[in-house]
């Protein structure tokens, strides 16, 4: 593609008809216009007197110019001109697009599909070929894909990008069988490396490819440079966390985190900006323990990305466990008590309780613990049976109370007595841990040398020991015994939970033995046995989707050491022995960040290349801009021909020369490039505005200052664009935004207004604008979108932001939407009005039926009913909906159809003539 300064050509040898244009003047100049016929009666005097000279009339030189002109529009036109075009490679060959499409071009993906799709818009101007290679690459690992422009653009939008990192080294070694030498390479990257050794990784890539051909780095913009959100400590008091970025920035950026239910739910969030200056954040969720068993995932409010979620599973999950003791037991001699050495056992891990047996059932422990020394009567027994048997877990400990009675409540059953290994009376030594079956609760456990147990409490021998036991001393003998009895588990330890008896409960292994018994009723019991499998995946956007098939499984040991890769990607993973459709589903949560190295930019300076930012285009098509000029002028050059003929009427024929000398001139600026003017851009109040607004229908939205809330505003009334096209006789163009401060309101009949806590204030004349609309018959949805901030109906800091901003309007007090309003049955028949987030009470002014026909002019919620409707370029829902998940978008979308019908119809709807409609609807 030639270029001329900031100019180019798609079709350069047009160029040469240019070189006619002289003999075109010339040819224009000796055909002369037609005469123009005038009755002039003595004319006929001159009938038969022959003519020796006959001499042609000039053609007037402005509409020489005018035809020239068209010639040279038409010619320029067809060569395809660009204005500031995607630079091009100057050599044959093809073009090699290097794509890092692992979690941390997630963020900025669709602005990153934009500049990819200039890029091949160059390459199919100019014919060439694309290698495509992705470094993330999948579980077939990395592959150099030779293809055409329109296909690499099609294979990167349905892909997208990987929920794991990319593979630097597995791309170098891929091009090492590169045969065609590129022309030039474009290496789109998402500007961060693993640690060091990444980097190194990087300037290594950079290096062959610059060997190759010349190379230009695309970034991501600023505000789409990807972060990673790292867990905490499992086991501390809350849900610990950190964010890192790959470089300071010099600017603070706010981050909140949210701890988000299985449905979507939030349960609670936290701000954790990073420092100008610095890397990295920290922070601590702090939820009661009933709230924080309930939590999935972690992740940075308004990011889309695998590396901005961490998956929540069962290392986190704090049950509550009782202990039949009096609450003030051991408290003189604790180390003599049994109870102290439970309690620290368990204490990181479960929330400990002490008390009765009818008062630890009432409240609903995952586990409850019977140490020897605790008494149980005979309405004590029954309850903890029927406890059992509905999904409670009894961990019991033997001891000389047990020893020396017969207490039924116990697995298997025992021999009177107690059995003692070593000591001055007896030849036996004490006995060692056995090995713990790989099918069992212990599975993984290692056995330390150092713990053995010198008495014990021995089972009968029967057919049903060998199933009960789990775990055993090194002569076969039972340590742990276990049977289940309905949904629930009776587990008993047949020794001690004290040092008197054994050295285990002095070990590390005592606390994992007993984190695996509590956990036995939620079917953790086969955490580490086997193989994992794939169970649900963490995609590149950060949401959860099924797996690929073909997913080979992983071992179970030794998972917490693997990383994120194609082979193993994010998500959660269960043991490969249950099924889907399991109620009760161990998982293993295998987040981005696991093992994963502190991130490090990549940029230009390190990789020694050109560096672009992804951005808005600059390039410019001239094309259509001068086939449209040429057209004009081709109108007003079938005009000047009619005039010359006298076919239109002038009274003077110097007229004729005058306008057509202007038509020149003002088509000659006409013709000069020109970017074109966007809605956004045109002047507020002017014609064209009006006619583009109510030419044809359009849903608006009213700007707020606020660039990320802007954005979510247009995506939004996008996505409830398509949802009116597709269900409804109403047929919306893309929306518009709206300046309350300039712009004509009246245009409009309906106004989406996001309101912020942050919004800014609005000018005396604005308020008193938005005012005069309401009463001329317009409405607005008022959105604070802080739901999720509030409990229950209380207002939030957007209500409190909306209320100070029209404090000076004489607004109509407000109620909420009943059952009556024509709000909940204009289109469909809706119970309640869910956004974004769960359903909150909507309000509305409720006028007199002689104002404006009794039709509410003002509606405020606060579910964030924009976030619920957002979709991409592709149509897919940019936010996740909580609590209700998809089936609650869908009647976030009817709440907008609804809002939309009652806008354009007013009350139609509670006509008496569509009475028996609605009651044959609702089955009445």
């Amino acid at each position: 593609m030639p270029w001329l300064g900031s100019l180019a050509f798609a079709q350069p040898l047009l160029l040469a008809a240019l070189v006619a244009l002289p003999a075109i003047w010339l040819l224009l100049r000796v055909i002369p216009p037609s005469p123009r016929k005038r009755y002039f009666p003595p004319i006929r005097l001159l009938l038969g007197i022959p003519d020796e000279e006959k001499t042609s009339a000039r053609m007037p030189w402005w509409l020489l110019a005018l035809r020239t002109l068209i010639a040279a529009l038409l010619i320029l036109a067809m060569s395809g001109p660009v204005l500031q075009p995607v630079p091009g490679a100057g050599r044959p060959g093809p073009l090699l697009l290097v794509v890092d499409d692992g979690f941390g071009a997630a963020p900025g993906w669709p602005r990153m599909l934009d500049a990819v799709e200039r890029v091949l818009i160059s390459a199919r101007r100019e014919d060439r070929p694309v290698l495509l290679l992705r470094t993330a690459g999948s579980e077939a690992g990395l592959q150099l894909l030779a293809t055409t422009a329109a296909d690499a653009q099609a294979e990167l939008e349905r892909r997208g990008p990987a929920g794991w990192p990319v593979d630097r080294e597995a791309a170098l070694a891929t091009l090492a069988g590169l045969q065609d030498l590129p022309a030039a390479v474009w290496w789109f990257s998402d500007g961060i490396a693993p640690g060091p050794e990444g980097q190194a990784a990087a300037v290594t890539l950079a290096e062959r490819l610059r060997a190759l051909a010349p190379v230009r780095l695309v970034l991501p913009e600023q505000g789409d440079a990807p972060l990673l959100l790292r867990p905490g400590d499992p086991t501390a008091p809350g849900l610990a966390f950190s964010v890192e970025r790959a470089a300071a920035t010099g600017q603070e950026r706010p981050l909140r985190v949210l701890a988000l239910a299985g449905k979507g739910e939030v349960l609670a969030h936290v701000d954790a900006p990073i420092a100008g200056d610095g890397r990295s954040a920290s922070g601590v969720l702090q939820l009661p323990i009933d709230l924080r068993n309930q939590v999935e995932r972690l992740e940075i409010e308004g990011r889309r990305g695998a590396g901005e979620v961490v998956l929540v599973d069962e290392r986190w999950r704090r049950r509550s466990v009782g202990i039949v003791a009096p609450p003030d037991e051991g408290t003189d001699q604790p180390l003599l008590a049994e109870t102290w050495y439970i309690e620290r056992a368990l204490g990181p891990y479960a929330e400990v309780r002490r008390g009765a047996v009818a008062g630890l059932i009432e409240g609903e422990p995952a586990a409850i613990v019977l140490p020897d020394a605790a008494t149980l009567t005979d309405q004590d027994r029954a309850a903890l049976a029927g406890w059992i048997r509905s999904g409670g877990v009894l961990v019991r400990f033997a001891g000389p109370r047990l020893a020396a009675g017969d207490d039924p409540l116990v697995p298997v059953p025992l021999r009177t007595g107690d059995r003692q290994l070593g000591g001055a009376l007896t030849w036996e030594k004490p006995l060692k841990l056995a090995p713990f079956p790989t099918d069992g609760p212990f599975a993984g456990l290692a056995v330390p040398d150092d713990v053995t147990v010198r008495r014990q409490v021995l089972a009968r021998p029967g057919p049903e020991l060998t199933d009960a036991i789990l775990a055993a001393l090194a002569d076969g003998t039972p340590l742990v015994t276990g049977a289940r009895r309905d949904d629930g588990w009776l587990v008993l330890v047949h020794s001690t939970a004290d040092p008197s008896w054994s050295d285990l409960p002095l070990s590390g292994l005592f606390v994992d033995m007993l984190r695996r018994l509590t956990a036995l009723g939620r079917g953790d019991e086969q955490r580490a046995s086997g193989n994992l499998r794939l169970l649900s995946l963490l995609t590149g956007p950060g949401l959860l989707a099924a797996p690929p098939p073909g997913m080979e499984a992983v071992p179970a040991a030794g998972f917490g050491e693997i990383r994120a890769t194609a082979a193993t990607p994010p998500g959660f993973w269960s043991p490969v022995e249950l099924q889907p459709g399991d109620t009760e589903i161990p998982r293993q949560a295998l987040d981005v960040s696991q093992n994963l190295p502190p991130l490090e930019a990549v940029d230009g300076p390190l990789l020694g290349v050109p560096e672009i930012r992804v951005g808005p285009s600059s390039e410019t098509e001239l094309g259509p801009w001068l086939l449209a000029a040429a057209f004009l002028l081709a109108l007003l050059d079938l005009v000047a021909t009619m005039m010359l003929r006298g076919l239109l009427p002038w009274r003077r024929p110097g007229q004729v020369a005058v306008a057509g000398t202007a038509a020149v001139l003002a088509l000659l600026c006409l013709a000069l490039p020109g970017a074109p003017a966007r809605a956004q851009e045109s002047a507020p109040g002017d014609d064209a505005r009006a006619m583009e607004a109510t030419e044809v229908t359009r849903l608006a939205w009213v700007r707020t200052g606020i660039a990320k809330v802007d954005e979510l505003s247009a995506a939004g009334l996008e996505g409830l664009s398509l949802v009116l096209r597709d269900r409804t006789s109403v047929e919306p163009e893309e929306p518009l935004p709206v300046d309350v401060e300039s712009d004509d309101l009246a245009l409009y009949p309906l106004l989406y207004w996001p309101v912020p806590p942050e919004h800014p204030d609005l000018s005396e004349a604005a308020v008193r604008k938005v005012g005069d609309y309401l009463r001329q018959g317009g409405m607005i949805l008022f959105d604070t979108a802080d739901a999720q901030r509030t409990m229950a109906d209380e207002a939030g800091p957007g209500a409190d932001r909306l209320a100070a901003i029209f404090a000076e309007l004489d607004l109509p007090p407000l109620s909420p939407v009943d059952a009556g309003h024509a709000l909940g049955k204009s289109f469909y028949l809706l119970p309640n009005f869910p956004g974004r987030f769960a359903a909150r009470t909507l309000w509305v002014d409720n006028p007199r039926s002689q104002v404006n026909d009794g039709v509410s002019t003002i509606i405020v919620g606060a579910s964030d009913f924009a976030g619920a409707w957002a979709v991409d370029r592709y149509g897919t829902a940019l936010l996740p909906v909580t609590p209700g998940g998809e089936e609650q978008r869908e009647m976030a979308r009817r709440v907008g159809v609804n809002v939309v019908m009652y806008a354009l119809t007013g009350n139609y709807k509670t006509d008496q003539v569509h009475v028996p409609a609605l009651l044959e609807r609702l089955g009445q």
